[in-house]
């Protein structure tokens, strides 16, 4: 295919823009989800309006891994192309088609279901990922590990590693939705206090994630070793 490599390599820097800035967009907004100085309904509208930013986050997220591995065959440094990278592709569009399913259905009953399931092949991927990354650093394989090309599997485990951190704001926006139905009842200052404490616990581990994201963007556009 004519330009294909210039194609998936500018599909996964638009990808790593949205990860990126979307990330950036959920911390700011959760400033004024967790102001118990606010009106109800107006915290209520920050919080859609995070949900609506996160969705295009978590698109350039699970949208970077299907891209990274095509692009780490033709590079030669991943060894399974064709049927694999068709398979890859078709799971990834399931994947998504989940994302975006829990993403509509998230004020609805089966909500809860699509999140765990959604949140289960993060589970399965982050050990995977972080495990055959170190393999191949180690010089085991399945991505190349020679002089100069180490950086692919630098990235894989980066990547791998931000996907943990991932999960740990996933669940803190969960636990929103669940203190906020408590919350539409009535004030509730012992709610309040859960929030402000998990939303203190997401704001730190996010300056790890951005950190952690810039590394994983250093190791592909360097390729340092």
């Amino acid at each position: 295919m004519p330009y294909e490599l210039e194609i998936l390599r500018w599909l996964h820097i638009i990808a790593m823009v949205y990860w990126l800035g979307g990330e950036w967009g959920v911390f700011q907004t959760s400033y004024k989800v967790v102001d118990h100085r606010l009106p109800y309904e107006e915290r209520m509208r920050h919080m859609d309006t995070a949900f609506r930013i996160d969705i295009l986050a978590r698109t350039g997220i699970i949208t970077l891994l299907p891209l990274g591995l095509h692009m780490g065959y033709l590079w030669g440094l991943q060894p399974l192309g064709w049927p694999w990278l068709g398979t890859m592709w078709a799971l990834y569009f399931a994947w998504l088609t989940l994302t975006y399913l829990a993403f509509f259905n998230r004020e609805k009953p089966i909500a809860k279901t699509l999140y765990r399931i959604e949140d289960w092949t993060r589970y399965l991927l982050i050990p995977l990922l972080i495990g055959t990354g170190i393999s191949s650093l180690l010089g085991y394989g399945p991505f190349e590990g020679g002089d100069g090309d180490r950086w692919y599997a630098a990235k894989i485990t980066t990547y791998g590693s931000m996907l943990i951190i991932g999960v740990i704001l996933r669940l803190i926006m969960h636990e929103w939705q669940a203190k906020f139905a408590i919350i539409a009842e009535g004030p509730n200052p012992a709610i309040e206090t859960q929030l402000e404490k998990s939303i203190t616990l997401g704001r730190s581990v996010a300056y790890l994630y951005w950190i952690g994201i810039a590394a994983t963007a250093f190791f592909a556009a360097v390729k340092p070793f």
